[in-house]
């Protein structure tokens, strides 16, 4: 009998653990590996797989897997969850760990900016990642949003509640590491985007509250994501009204001091 997959994502620097019945064959021979694995190590930066864990043992899915960046990290965090699993399926060890911020730096020079001086100008905080995360449902596009389990549990009675009221709630996006937010940056400057241009849109990677896992973009059934549109919903005046009840409240309204475009669909969730 396989083991009963986990229901969080267990986080590294470099090398992600995932539940392998969450992740989606890209393959024929994904879809054998993943079919009897409890565990996928998925690097952060790109998303491949490089390794399965069952109860047969770990499998390299890329070539030269141990001189992956990050795999011992990994490979110690694997341990752990085999041996911590059942107190972590129950919900014992309330407090998570954050991940060093020392590779930050390096992201943050690759796109010419200086820490210290983007925060003083922005006024945002830098934001660690956690080491791990509770699997909060599907977003919109069914990918596994992942949450603090605080932040998972307050989002699911404010969408409970909403429902209630014939109003529907939809994630957007929650938890994104700082690879990710880097990866938004890149895309849009080999679109020929400026820095400055992204950054009216877009945190600095480390500075983002999605990195904390407390963060959602939202939006509602028939609306475009992330469009300043949404707030001429009924799910945004429902928000409106009753998302502070539940611990969430809009971290962007106009005029906002950090910089930040006017951003009715992210809310914020103080844990």
């Amino acid at each position: 009998m396989r083991r009963r997959p986990a229901s969080r994502l267990v986080n590294t620097p470099e090398i992600e653990l995932w539940p392998a019945s969450l992740l989606r064959a890209r393959s024929n021979h994904d879809a054998r590996v993943l079919s009897r694995a409890d565990t996928v190590l998925r690097r952060k930066r790109d998303g491949r797989y490089l390794a399965a864990d069952s109860r047969d043992g770990l499998m390299p899915l890329v070539p030269r897997l141990k001189s992956e960046p990050g795999l011992d990290a990994a490979l110690d965090a694997l341990d752990a969850s085999r041996v911590h699993g059942e107190e972590r399926r129950a919900g014992i060890g309330h407090d998570v760990a954050t991940l060093p911020l020392s590779r930050l730096y390096e992201r943050l020079d690759s796109l010419g900016l200086d820490a210290d001086a983007y925060a003083q100008r922005s006024g945002l905080a830098l934001v660690p990642e956690p080491e791990w995360l509770a699997f909060a449902g599907f977003d919109r596009w069914r990918r596994p949003l992942w949450l603090l389990a605080p932040s998972m549990r307050a989002w699911t009675h404010l969408r409970e509640a909403a429902l209630r009221d014939d109003v529907v709630l939809e994630a957007i996006s929650g938890y994104r590491s700082h690879d990710y937010q880097l990866g938004i940056f890149e895309r849009k400057l080999a679109r020929g985007e400026a820095v400055d241009e992204i950054l009216a849109v877009n945190a600095a990677p480390g500075f983002s509250e999605h990195h904390a896992g407390t963060a959602l973009d939202i939006g509602t059934p028939g609306e475009p994501p992330a469009e300043e549109s949404f707030e001429k919903t009924p799910a945004f005046a429902w928000l409106r009204a009753n998302a502070g009840g539940y611990g969430f409240a809009m971290s962007y309204p106009r005029d906002n001091p950090h910089g930040i475009v006017y951003e009715p669909w992210h809310w914020h969730h103080t844990v």
